[in-house]
């Protein structure tokens, strides 16, 4: 995007809106007329803004937050109040918002804030007398969909990427209760609109399903803050939403195929293994996902199973490794009656379980040969029998698997049959570690914030920069799990809205390629076994933490030290 191309369309917004846009360097790019009078300074395209010069320090770390996560995350902010400094080296208070500016081709290029001053605070009327904002030309121009309410929650403005968002042209929208647009799961219940709307306080990242005008359902991300007059009261709010697809991170006009909300990243590994899922979900074939302990290999699963043709029948998860040997076999098949010690009822297993739906075996690599047999006979026949029974029951489930082996290996090493590997390793994907998609990390802290301020009902911003500074440094040996874990730690005893370094657990500051070494890459036996003991000696024997450095689980644990005689 030319910065004339920019000037031209910041000219024809409405005069009295203050409109700047800054490179991610912080090189102006473009300001209007009303930005350059607010500031008192002259703003030519190419000159320096530092942070600093613009914003008072009393609302300095706010603004640089905002900014931050217009930049790295491409996060939106609005209804922010603060101070900035004029040219004639005095203050003036403002309602601020903060915007990603996105290239033609979706990548963000840089910030846009829109100021006003609180003592210039109007509203227009529309024609139907319905309250609606000045700016929303600008509004038009954004990558995500907003819209705005008045304090009877009836819709007053509507921009255009909302619009395609959801299927709705503005004339269909304005006046009706927002509710009969979105029918969102959260309408009814928790509504972050209505919960800003009667506390002041605005709402970040709220996961959120929606029904769009055809009547599919469509995750999305959603950001609240008030409406106020010049005098503080509120005349209702605004709403801005994204899509939650990591196939349109970039809020591009491109559609996703497949969305779930809990995906999140656009590294380029995990984008190709997106790319691939549509395809994979419509079709029947067995799916391997291999990764690290804590990689979100159940979140793939279930994002295949969401948008399968078995959608609507049951999603069943097993975790192998979980199970004694002795009872994985009754799991898996079911029991009849007296077929062993304890067996007191007839009871299904999870293939029944499964019928018409998806069927999530992981840590697959963990079954002992005996099982490994059952098993494809099942995959074989498409029928199975209960421990302890002589009928048949057919088989009418997918089967997805997920390991945090190398199967290959395992069956190199003689530890998994040839003939199951190639059976189920129709399509194998692989996910990439946290600590190889460090790109994702603002994303991801940004995601779970969102997630723990509604569970904890707090209103955390954000990372200060020495915080994420730590997790960047972080080895991560338990992936996204533990992300997650040590952010929610910080809930715990967080009281302001910026998590520091004080609230974090103690991190590791070790570098990638000093991280603990885990059994993710394919070992010899002895390499292995010395592994495992250097795992078990470094946390003085305690097995669980063992099994966290490791990337795998308690019990895979214990069985490879029965394995290696540890």
């Amino acid at each position: 995007m030319r910065d004339d191309t920019l000037q031209d369309e910041f000219e024809e917004l409405p005069q009295g809106e203050a409109v700047l846009a800054l490179s991610s360097q912080g090189d102006v790019l473009v300001a209007n007329l009303p930005a350059e009078r607010l500031l008192k300074t002259k703003l030519d395209p190419g000159s320096r803004l530092k942070r600093e010069t613009l914003f008072t320090s009393k609302c300095l770390a706010q603004a640089e937050l905002a900014l931050r996560e217009a930049l790295q995350a491409g996060s939106s902010r609005s209804g922010l109040r603060g101070e900035i400094n004029s040219g004639d080296g005095t203050t003036k208070s403002v309602e601020y918002s903060v915007f990603p500016l996105r290239s033609p081709q979706g990548s963000i290029m840089g910030a846009l804030l829109t100021f006003r001053s609180l003592d210039n605070f109007s509203l227009q009327h529309f024609a139907r007398g319905i309250e609606v904002l000045d700016f929303s030309a600008l509004f038009d121009n954004m990558a995500e969909g907003i819209f705005t309410v008045n304090h009877h929650m009836r819709i007053t403005s509507f921009n255009h990427r909302a619009q395609k968002l959801t299927g709705y042209q503005t004339g269909e929208v304005l006046g009706r209760f927002c509710w009969e647009i979105f029918q969102s799961d959260l309408c009814q219940t928790n509504c972050p609109l209505r919960m800003t709307m009667q506390t002041g306080q605005m709402r970040t990242d709220q996961d959120v399903r929606i029904v769009d005008k055809l009547g599919e359902r469509v995750s999305i991300l959603v950001n609240t803050s008030v409406i106020r007059d010049r005098v503080g009261k509120v005349l209702g709010a605004v709403e801005t939403f994204r899509p939650l697809s990591t196939l349109d991170l970039s809020g591009g006009e491109q559609a996703a195929d497949l969305r779930h909300p809990a995906i999140v990243g656009q590294n380029p590994a995990l984008r190709r293994i997106m790319e691939m899922l549509p395809d994979v979900a419509r079709s029947e074939v067995s799916v391997v996902i291999e990764g690290e302990s804590g990689t979100g290999k159940e979140l793939i699963a279930r994002a295949i199973h969401d948008h399968s043709p078995r959608s609507a029948g049951p999603f069943v998860a097993v975790n192998t490794s979980a199970l004694a040997e002795t009872l994985l076999e009754s799991e898996l098949f079911g029991h009849e009656k007296g077929a062993f010690t304890g067996a007191s009822s007839t009871r299904a297993g999870r293939f029944e379980l499964a019928r018409g739906g998806t069927l999530f075996l992981d840590e697959i690599g963990e079954i002992n040969p005996d099982i490994q047999v059952k098993l494809l006979r099942v995959l074989e026949e498409r029928q199975f029998e209960r421990v302890g029974g002589n009928r048949s029951i057919t088989m009418d489930c997918r089967i997805i698997c997920a390991t945090n082996r190398a199967l290959q290996e395992e069956v190199k090493k003689g530890r998994f049959r040839t003939d199951l590997y190639y059976r189920l390793h129709t399509v194998p994907l692989t996910l990439p570690p946290l600590r190889d998609r460090m790109d994702d990390l603002p994303m991801l802290v940004d995601h779970f914030i969102g997630r723990l301020n509604g569970k904890y009902g707090k209103d955390v911003r954000g990372v200060d920069p020495k915080a994420m500074s730590l997790l960047r440094r972080h080895p991560w040996p338990g992936n996204i799990r533990e992300l997650q874990r040590v952010l929610e730690y910080a809930f715990v005893f967080i009281k302001g809205p910026v998590i520091t370094a004080a609230h974090l657990p103690p991190l590791s500051d070790d570098s990638p390629d000093e991280a603990p070494e885990t059994l993710k890459a394919p070992l010899s036996w002895d390499d292995e076994r010395q592994t495992i003991l250097k795992a078990l000696q470094k946390v003085g024997g305690k097995k669980q933490e063992a099994a966290r450095i490791l990337g795998i689980s308690r019990s895979s644990l214990w069985r490879k030290m029965k394995e290696y005689d540890l």
